[in-house]
């Protein structure tokens, strides 16, 4: 009885919260389904079996945009199969009972927007008047060539001479050359932006040299800053670091390494003092772009996995979108995390994921969503995984090198393309010219898929799209292992594994029309289909 009552003093704080909140409750239409809020369903390691892909099930557990951005991009948006929207500049939570969705908000009552019968336009209908095209794009590099990360090969060991390896074996083993992002611990410490010296003796001739070679230096960073630095003094005293919610104490967040300061982004002296820091490495060293990471909600305030308890003068979301609008300002960039921001010029990325079958089977749900909520210039993760612990734990003489395969191949036909672990170091030559093939292919659709980022930026659509999105009414509501790149290129990747030299079996549904397939082989649409893919294949249709 004891245990019961603290437990209702525990949960008595949320559900007088929930019932001062704003509540609607949203009838189903018939047949209608909803996308939306999210680019990844759940965090990285979650079991498979837990993970539904949207569109959002009939019972659908609540999910709360004011805590938790699930790695990943996020934005208040609801979309329906029907033409409905939702769209708060407010986060909010939702969930699904029965087919009806109950909204919750702490600012606003919130009514679904009629704006027609698809799911198409649903998306134009909140986009034109939400977050509308901004007419720009990151750098072409960025979706021409694939593009190279040390975090996997290096961890937080990054060094001058191992870069300048990974990158001379891209060349040496056939691979195109393009961006090329050096990761964490490549400074002395957090918040600040000097190379480490003894890890980097000359850090100007390595940047020089990478170009020469024909790639882009891109450098990793955080809004972190290393609490006994004296770049943590001079911000203390500049009142540019979030504060715990008494207003005067900084807030030490416990991050994935640690406990640090955090700069507070929506103060123009952090923002001002962080571009000081950014344009200074790019006039000093030659410097192209930044990776932005950690943005994520639940760094900052109370509710989440970070704070339980405790609370900040800032939200996640403030600080996400200010982040954000700081890297338009870099046409190299790259954000894992990111609120509202939508068709500005941000190249988003995936979340982090593990070396699995079952997490590979996450990448083209994700990335169709991704697009659904504004983010058409979007990464596939890392190929293979960006979860260094699970390369970690492998026995690389039983190394999965089909998996790696695989998961080349879902990126190839994707708007972006990134290496980390360094497939010449784990493949036999067999394997690896077939991710070599996947490179190539990628590298040779460049300006196709430069087209689509062009028109993306004019017309605000999303590149990688819902078969639902792209064929209304044909019964791909709840397909999300196939989807369209543009109008024109309907893609089906292999995600699941199979016994060793064995063709894999690919049953996929084509719409109505004529289409031309990978081999050549034409195909009559509106049917379900089943053909063999060895390994060496990427099953795609043309549009006739």
């Amino acid at each position: 009885m004891k245990k019961n009552i603290l437990l209702f003093c525990f949960l008595l704080p949320c559900l007088m919260s929930y019932a001062e909140k704003h509540a609607t409750e949203v009838k189903p239409l018939d047949g209608e389904r909803w996308y939306g809020a999210y680019a990844a369903k759940a965090f990285a390691g979650t079991p498979f079996k837990d993970i539904t892909f949207q569109p959002y099930l009939a019972d659908e557990k609540r999910k709360d945009l004011r805590v938790d951005n699930r790695g990943n991009q996020a934005a208040p948006l609801l979309l329906s199969s029907k033409g409905r929207y939702v769209w708060s500049d407010e986060p909010f939570a939702f969930e699904l009972k029965g087919g009806t969705l109950l909204l919750y908000s702490d600012h606003e009552q919130m009514e679904p927007i009629a704006a027609g019968k698809t799911l198409r336009e649903a998306y134009l209908a909140a986009m034109r008047k939400h977050f509308p095209a901004s007419g720009k794009t990151p750098n072409p590099l960025m979706f021409k060539m694939p593009q190279y990360n040390t975090w996997i090969e290096l961890g937080t060991e990054q060094n001058q001479k191992d870069i300048i390896k990974y990158a001379d074996d891209v060349i040496r083993n056939g691979f195109p050359t393009g961006v090329f992002m050096i990761d964490d611990k490549w400074s002395n410490h957090y918040g600040n932006f000097e190379f480490n010296p003894v890890a980097f003796p000359d850090p100007k001739g390595m940047v020089d040299y990478l170009h020469t070679k024909g790639f882009r230096v891109m450098l990793w960073l955080t809004p972190f800053v290393s609490p006994d630095s004296k770049e943590f003094k001079h911000l203390l005293r500049q009142k540019a670091l979030v504060l715990r919610a008494d207003n005067r104490t900084p807030a030490l967040i416990k991050w994935w390494n640690g406990y640090s300061a955090c700069l507070d982004l929506t103060k123009p002296v952090a923002v001002d003092w962080l571009r000081t820091q950014l344009k200074s490495l790019q006039t000093r060293y030659g410097i192209d772009g930044f990776k932005f990471d950690a943005g994520d909600f639940d760094f900052y305030h109370k509710g989440s996995r970070v704070f339980p308890n405790d609370d900040t003068n800032t939200t996640g979301q403030q600080q996400a979108e200010a982040f954000g609008k700081l890297g338009t300002e870099f046409d190299f960039n790259e954000f894992r995390a990111a609120w509202k921001n939508g068709n500005q010029p941000l190249a988003q990325r995936l979340q982090d994921k593990g070396y699995s079958w079952d997490e590979l089977k996450l990448l083209v749900p994700d990335m169709i969503s991704a697009g659904l909520i504004g983010h058409p210039f979007t990464c596939p993760d890392l190929i293979g995984g960006g979860l260094i612990q699970t390369f970690e734990n492998i026995d690389y003489g039983k190394f999965d090198q089909a998996l790696l395969i695989r998961s080349a191949q879902v990126q190839a036909l994707m708007p972006m393309m990134q290496f980390s672990v360094a497939p010449w170091r784990v493949l036999d030559s067999t394997h690896l010219g077939i991710v070599r093939q996947a490179a190539l292919l990628h590298a040779r659709m460049g300006d196709y898929i430069y087209s689509l980022a062009q028109q993306a930026a004019k017309d605000g659509e999303p590149i990688v799209r819902h078969m639902e999105y792209a064929f209304p009414g044909e019964g791909f509501e709840g397909i999300s292992n196939q989807y369209m790149l543009g109008d024109r290129y309907l893609v089906a990747p292999v995600v699941d594994k199979v016994a060793t030299g064995t063709a894999a079996i690919r049953t996929l549904k084509l719409p109505k029309g004529n289409w031309v397939d990978d081999l050549n082989k034409k195909h009559k649409g509106g049917q379900t289909i089943t053909i063999d893919v060895p390994l060496n294949r990427l099953v795609y249709f043309t549009r006739q």
